[in-house]
């Protein structure tokens, strides 16, 4: 059941209107709840190559904000984004790592720039359309899951800082996705039916690798079994990513069983790219790993330390506990181990629907990988502890 929302507050709530139908959902709420709402619509990226869409979803936020009867604004920070999302993006693709751009967008634009630039606008609260649930305490905020587990967004929001989750809510959280477009439907606004945005928001419907290619140098190297038998050429290391299925064009091989093969391994050191066919193979699976660059909501929380993480979003929790290491982060011990953990994708952890915060994972290990397939990843972005 939706919660009810706080009361309303002196001065001005700007919700972020995207132009789709959970913000729009989440004005209406606010409005109708008695609070003072204006909208703003943020771009972040400005390319026209046929795959931005700023211009019609800015379009479908104006046509939003006229039927609620409230202000839009409008502002750009397709500079900021490039300097504090993008170019982070290419660094870590370059460096073999696989980033999630969405949850440094909430953290340095949504919630950083763009929140700054709110209050400047008058804002005593903001608010947006995501799908996750706040409790505002005398402390620390409380970021909790959505209702609607299937369009959960804790996991891109752990990295908030504090003093934007203080001031922020999210109407929505407490309501499942269908009972948006209803509501929506009802309230007459034009967005009702539009289908939900996917992807990266700056690479939108357009081919990912195609993308990447055009921004970075790739350099084309081995494709090698687990044993270290030349099977293919990639198209470079940046391009892939761990458990990556698609794309390899290593198939219908007379000296191999009729099976999909699996990017398991990238060697940065001999641009080298490792596959298997089970997709359980060991070299894919993880029982620990560490995490560096640790935010946590509330600090206290920091010494619980068993609770349940996910390392990519749509995964399910995993039972885990945690350990400070000083500077050299944090180590996390997985109750089974995971397939596919990926340096440079963030590791989040919860405490029952609570999101406690989360990181960066560094390096992952698995101790009981075979000793002759150490040797294979050997300085690799995968280590054996102890080896």
């Amino acid at each position: 059941m939706q919660k009810p929302l706080p009361n309303p507050p002196d001065g001005t709530v700007i919700v972020g209107m995207s132009g789709g139908v959970d913000s729009a959902v989440a004005a209406l709420l606010l409005r109708d709840a008695g609070y003072a709402v204006q909208g703003l619509f943020m771009s972040n990226w400005e390319d026209d190559d046929g795959y931005c869409t700023t211009a019609s979803d800015f379009q479908d936020a104006r046509r939003v904000c006229e039927t609620l009867g409230i202000a839009l604004h409008r502002v750009s920070f397709a500079e900021q984004y490039r300097e504090r999302v993008f170019s982070h993006f290419l660094r870590e693709y370059a460096a073999g790592r696989t980033p999630n751009p969405d949850v440094l967008c909430n953290r340095e634009i949504k919630f950083g720039v763009c929140f700054d630039y709110m209050q400047r606008l008058g804002a005593a609260r903001i608010a947006t359309g995501h799908y996750a649930q706040i409790r505002h305490t005398d402390t620390y905020p409380e970021l909790f899951k959505a209702v609607d587990t299937a369009k959960d967004q804790s996991y891109f929001l752990h990295s908030v800082a504090v003093a934007a989750l203080s001031k922020t809510l999210f109407p929505i959280g407490g309501l499942q996705k269908a009972q948006v477009r209803r509501m929506a439907h009802a309230a007459g606004l034009p967005v009702f039916d539009k289908p939900d945005s996917t992807g990266i928001c700056f690479i939108g419907e357009r081919p990912f690798q195609e993308f990447l290619s055009r921004h970075l140098r790739t350099e084309p190297g081995p494709i090698e079994t687990a044993e270290g038998i030349v099977i293919g050429e990639h198209r470079g290391l940046a391009l892939y990513t761990l458990g990556q299925r698609s794309g390899l064009r290593v198939g219908g091989r007379a000296d191999a069983a009729a099976a999909p093969w699996y990017v398991a391994d990238k060697i940065t050191e001999r641009n080298a790219l490792v596959v298997v066919q089970d997709q359980s193979h060991p070299l894919l699976l993880s029982d620990a790993f560490d995490v560096e660059q640790m935010h946590w909501i509330n600090p206290g929380d920091a010494y619980a330390a068993d609770c349940m993480v996910k390392t990519r979003y749509r995964q399910s929790d995993l039972k885990c506990s945690i350990a400070e290491r000083g500077d050299q982060g944090w180590r996390v011990t997985l109750n089974h181990p995971a397939r596919a953990v990926t340096p440079g994708q963030y590791a989040v952890f919860y405490r029952g629907e609570r999101c406690l915060g989360g990181g960066i994972i560094a390096q992952r290990f698995n101790s009981l990988l075979a000793p002759e397939a150490r040797r294979i990843t050997y300085n690799s972005l995968f280590s054996v502890e102890g080896s």
